[in-house]
């Protein structure tokens, strides 16, 4: 294991658990799949060359975040919700992708502190499949114009915008409309 680099994801999450350290692997392994091997004198994804879908919200997001440099702001971040302790990587350049998923615990006592150092140094394998995600690379992030919601006055990206009793509002002020399906 890189302690440098695993310091950097704790400073950044704020402190090390076993979360943290599935997602410290799966950037790693997934990284070195792509041909793109993680290091602190380098970010691994300048714009949007290497985009990361991840199923999950917890803890490991954030050290794929450092790691690869993939962050929700410039879009090569994308968040899939299935639960998944998964993540899909894709190299727009080469067109490669990897999905790496946590395999399931085999020793339900394990304590966390084994947990996580069993999920930082086991063999990958061991840890983590590696596949071939079933899903098709997402599109570059896109700027969209904003629009102003005439109810509560604040702007959102047009494609974020309804038209509810001929007033463009935004999804806090539309009231859905459905009648029981």
């Amino acid at each position: 294991m890189n302690q440098e680099l695993w310091d950097k994801c704790v400073a950044f999450h704020g402190h090390e658990c076993p979360g943290l350290a599935i997602g410290f692997r799966a950037a790693q392994i997934a990284m070195a799949k792509l041909g793109k091997p993680v290091n602190l004198a380098d970010s691994a994804a300048k714009d949007e060359e290497i985009v990361c879908v991840t199923e999950n919200d917890a803890c490991g997001v954030d050290a794929v975040q450092v790691l690869t440099s993939c962050t929700m702001g410039k879009g090569n971040l994308i968040y899939r919700p299935t639960g998944k302790m998964a993540f899909s990587f894709f190299c727009r350049n080469s067109g490669d992708k990897v999905r790496v998923v946590l395999k399931p615990k085999t020793d339900p006592d394990m304590s966390r502190e084994d947990w996580q150092t069993y999920l930082l140094e086991a063999p990958a394998d061991d840890a983590f499949s590696v596949t071939t995600p079933d899903f098709d690379l997402p599109e570059q992030a896109r700027l969209f114009t904003s629009i102003t919601c005439e109810v509560c006055g604040e702007s959102a990206p047009e494609h974020m915008m309804r038209l509810q009793e001929s007033q463009t509002v935004c999804l806090d002020c539309f009231k859905s409309y459905h009648r029981g399906w």
